[in-house]
C-alpha cells in the first residue's frame, strides 16, 4: 500500500505550503524513490499549468491589472509563449496568468524547463529561427551570449511609453548592484524580477548569549560579536565547533556550506573571495585581464581566499563536501551551525518550515578583509577598516524579450506586470517563491531610511519582525555597496564556473593543494578562451564591464 504521507506531501506541494525542494527532501525521508518523487512533481506541474490560481492574500499576489472589454482588449486573440526555469521562481508566472489574460484578451503558454536544459533550448530556438518563445526567464550570466547573438530586444521604448498601454514599474527602485545586471551596452534588456546575492546568516541567540560571550572572551581574548571580517568569522566558528547549539546533546559546527560539485559550491568561493581581490583601488579586475583575456584567478588574493575557504570547510560537517543547497540549509535551520552564507531562501525557509532557528536568525552583509591584492599588478592594499564587497552571486532570475517574437509588446506587458510594486512586495515577503528582495519598495523604513515597504507585509506571513528587518537591511547594504564582485556575462560563463567548481572540490577534499587548484582552473579558463575564440571573448568581456 502506498504510504498516505506522500499524498499529504503532494497536497502540500500543489497548495504551495511547501516548495519543490521541501517536497523532494521530505519524500526522500519517507523512503520514496527519486523516480516516484519525479512523477509527483510532473503531476504538480500539469496541475499548475491547468489550474486557476487560488484567490486570497495568503495565496497569490494582489491583482493590479484591470480586466479589459471590447476595443480595450488591445491584444485580443493574440498568443505568447514564455519560458521559465523549473524552480520555485516559476510560481508567480502561473499565478499571474489569469490576470494577464483578462487584462489583454490574449493567451499565454508557460513552459517550465529544468535549469540545465533551459538555456541550450532557448539558444537553439533562437538560432534556428523556430522562435517558439516570445520571452524567457534567464540567469544573468546568459545575457552576454544572448546580446552577442542578437537574439533579444531592448525594452527602453516600451518603458518610456506614457500612454497607459503597459503596467508601470520603477526601474530605479531596484538597487544599483542588481540594476546594472539588467543593462548591457547602455540598453535595458532584462525586466526586473528576482534579485540574487549572498548574505551571512548567523544565530543571533548564540552570539548574544551572555554565557557564550564570556566564554569566548576568556578563550579568545576578544569580544564575541557579529564578524566584520572572514578571519573573525573563522575564529568564532572555531570556538563553537563541537559545542551543542540546539540542545539535542550532540556536537555541532561553526558553519555549514554546500560544496558538492554541481551543487553551486563555487558560488560560495566567488562571494567569499571578493574582498580579497576587489577594493577601492581595484573595482573591476577579478576574472580576466581586460587587456589580453589572461585569467586572474591564480593571483595572491585568490590564493588567500581559497585557503580561508578550506579552513572553514574544516569547521563544518565533513559531509558538506557532498552537500547541495538543501542539505546545507537544513543543517542551519535545525540549529546545528552558527553560520551559513547563501541566498535569501534561508530566512524564508526558517519561517515556512517553522524551524528551530525561526526568530533567532540574524542577517548581515558578508564579511570583508583587512587587505586585498590587485590580481594584475600584485600590489597589496592594507585597509584600516574592513574591506567589504557586495555581490550579485546567483541568477537574479528575470526575463528578456526574444527578437524573433511576433508579439514583443505583449511579451513586455506580461513581464512588466510581474515587475509591479505590489506584486514584488508580496513575493519578497512570501519568500517561498524564491523571488528575493532587491528593491527599496520591498524594504521597510525600519530597516533602511529610503525604504518604502512595510514590515507588516513580512510579519503577516509569519516572519519575526527583527528577522525581517535585519534580512532586508543586509540586502540593502549588499546591493547598495559601491564595491561589487564583477558579474561574469560572456559566452561560456557557466563553463568557467563549472571548471572552478571542480577545482575547488579537488582542493577542499585534498586531491590538490589550493594553489594547484587555482593554477589548474586558470589553465581551464585559457582552454575555454581558445575554443570560443580569445579575441571575441575579450571584446565581449570588455563590453560587459563597460570598458
Amino acid at each position: 500500500m502506498t504510504d498516505p504521507r506522500i499524498h499529504r506531501l503532494y497536497r502540500d506541494l500543489i497548495s504551495r505550503k511547501i516548495d519543490r525542494r521541501g517536497f523532494v527532501k521530505s519524500a526522500a525521508a519517507l523512503g520514496i524513490s527519486a523516480q516516484a518523487a519525479s512523477l509527483f512533481l510532473k503531476a504538480a506541474d500539469v496541475r499548475a499549468q491547468d489550474a486557476t490560481p487560488a484567490t486570497g492574500a495568503e495565496q497569490t499576489a494582489p491583482v493590479v491589472a484591470t480586466p479589459c472589454a471590447g476595443d480595450q482588449c488591445l491584444w485580443a486573440g493574440k498568443e505568447i509563449t514564455v519560458q521559465c526555469i523549473d524552480d520555485s521562481v516559476k510560481i508567480p508566472y502561473f499565478e499571474v496568468r489569469d490576470e494577464f489574460e483578462a487584462a489583454t484578451g490574449a493567451k499565454v503558454t508557460i513552459v517550465a524547463d529544468p535549469i540545465a536544459e533551459a538555456f541550450p533550448k532557448l539558444l537553439d530556438d533562437a538560432a534556428s529561427g523556430t522562435n517558439q518563445f516570445d520571452a524567457a526567464m534567464i540567469g544573468m550570466w546568459w545575457l552576454g551570449e544572448l546580446v552577442a547573438g542578437d537574439y533579444i530586444l531592448p525594452w527602453d521604448d516600451y518603458y518610456a511609453d506614457t500612454s497607459g498601454k503597459f503596467p508601470q514599474f520603477n526601474f530605479d527602485d531596484e538597487l544599483p548592484g542588481v540594476r546594472r545586471l539588467r543593462v548591457y551596452d547602455d540598453k535595458k534588456y532584462v525586466v526586473p524580477y528576482d534579485a540574487d546575492g549572498q548574505v551571512l546568516y548567523y544565530r543571533r541567540d548564540i552570539l548574544t548569549d551572555p554565557t557564550h560571550m564570556q566564554g569566548y572572551k576568556d578563550a579568545m581574548g576578544k569580544d564575541l560579536a557579529v564578524p566584520q571580517t572572514w578571519e573573525e568569522l573563522r575564529d568564532i566558528a572555531k570556538y563553537f565547533s563541537g559545542k551543542d547549539l540546539n540542545g539535542d546533546g550532540e556536537p555541532d559546527h561553526g558553519i555549514t556550506m554546500h560544496l558538492k560539485v554541481g551543487g553551486q559550491g563555487m558560488f560560495h568561493y566567488f562571494s567569499l573571495s571578493a574582498p580579497f581581490v576587489i577594493g577601492p583601488e581595484n573595482p573591476n579586475l577579478y576574472w580576466f585581464d581586460p587587456d589580453n583575456m589572461e585569467p586572474l584567478v591564480e593571483s595572491a588574493g585568490h590564493v588567500a581566499a581559497i585557503n580561508l575557504l578550506q579552513e572553514l570547510y574544516g569547521l563544518g560537517p565533513e559531509a558538506q563536501a557532498g552537500w547541495a543547497l538543501g542539505e546545507a540549509w537544513q543543517y542551519f535551520l535545525d540549529g546545528k551551525a552558527v553560520f551559513t552564507f547563501s541566498w535569501g531562501d534561508v530566512a524564508a525557509l526558517a519561517v515556512e518550515r517553522n524551524s528551530y532557528v525561526k526568530g533567532k536568525v540574524g542577517t548581515v552583509q558578508l564579511p570583508g578583509t583587512l587587505s586585498y591584492t590587485n590580481p594584475k599588478t600584485g600590489q597589496a592594499y592594507p585597509t584600516t577598516e574592513p574591506n567589504i564587497v557586495g555581490n550579485t552571486t546567483g541568477g537574479s532570475w528575470a526575463a528578456v524579450i526574444m527578437k524573433g517574437s511576433d508579439e514583443p509588446e505583449l511579451a513586455y506587458y506580461f513581464l512588466a506586470l510581474m515587475a509591479t510594486e505590489k506584486k514584488q512586495q508580496f513575493y519578497a515577503a512570501r519568500g517561498t517563491d524564491g523571488v528575493d528582495p532587491g528593491r527599496l519598495s520591498q524594504m521597510p523604513p525600519e530597516a533602511v531610511p529610503e525604504g518604502t515597504g512595510n514590515v507588516e507585509t513580512y510579519t503577516s506571513y509569519g516572519w519575526d519582525a527583527n528577522d525581517a528587518i535585519e534580512y532586508v537591511r543586509a540586502y540593502y547594504n549588499n546591493y547598495q555597496n559601491p564595491l561589487q564582485l564583477p558579474f561574469l556575462r560572456i559566452p561560456g560563463t557557466f563553463e568557467y564556473w563549472t571548471s572552478m567548481d571542480v577545482r575547488l572540490s579537488e582542493a577542499i577534499t585534498g586531491q590538490s593543494t589550493p594553489e594547484e587548484a587555482l593554477k589548474n582552473a586558470a589553465q581551464d579558463f585559457r582552454d575555454i578562451n581558445d575554443r570560443l575564440g580569445k579575441d571575441q571573448q575579450l571584446e565581449i568581456y570588455k563590453k560587459s564591464l563597460g570598458l
